[in-house]
């Protein structure tokens, strides 16, 4: 047997004046190896099970070129918004900063499933997004929304299956 290091879960209120997290410990969970290598379903986690495959999450990675709106900060959060819904993940906080004096934009979605983050060059008109999900969140249905939100030209997405057993 094996046994998954004790984690920690934290929740944070997104809209609070001032970031409050409440920290607790959460007890180990036992990870049985079965025929193949595989794990056995009586887990307490989100591992995808596809096509054979057992593995964490997907990991999206989205260029964007000759975007637009890459400054504008609340259309950023607006489709990040839109994307955890059409994901169907839960969104747990996000946090933006706006550079200057180019514009650009970091920030990331901080999800249950994991996380959508963003990174533009709006001088360049280039966004890097990274989407990572886990468990029955859907992140290639968050392509689509970024392709429209920001007037997309050409996209280049490439996926990664995360934690694969």
């Amino acid at each position: 047997m094996r046994y998954a290091s004790p984690q920690l879960a934290v929740n944070t209120e997104a809209e609070a004046h001032e970031a409050r997290a409440e920290v607790r410990s959460v007890p180990p969970v036992t990870l049985k190896a079965v025929e193949g290598g595989h794990l056995s379903d009586d887990r307490l986690d989100h591992f995808i099970h596809e096509n054979g495959l057992t593995f964490a999450g997907r990991h999206l990675i989205l260029d964007l070129w000759n975007a637009e709106g890459l400054d504008d900060i609340e259309l950023i959060e607006s489709a990040m918004r839109d994307a955890v819904d059409v994901a169907g993940a839960t969104l747990l906080h996000i946090h933006l900063h706006h550079f200057s004096p180019n514009g650009g934009v970091s920030g990331v979605a901080v999800l249950a499933e994991s996380h959508i983050s963003i990174h533009t060059w709006p001088e360049c008109g280039y966004a890097a997004l990274d989407i990572f999900m886990c468990g029955d969140a859907k992140p290639l249905a968050a392509v689509p929304v970024f392709k429209k939100a920001f007037s997309a030209g050409h996209a280049n997405l490439t996926e990664h299956k995360r934690g694969v057993i």
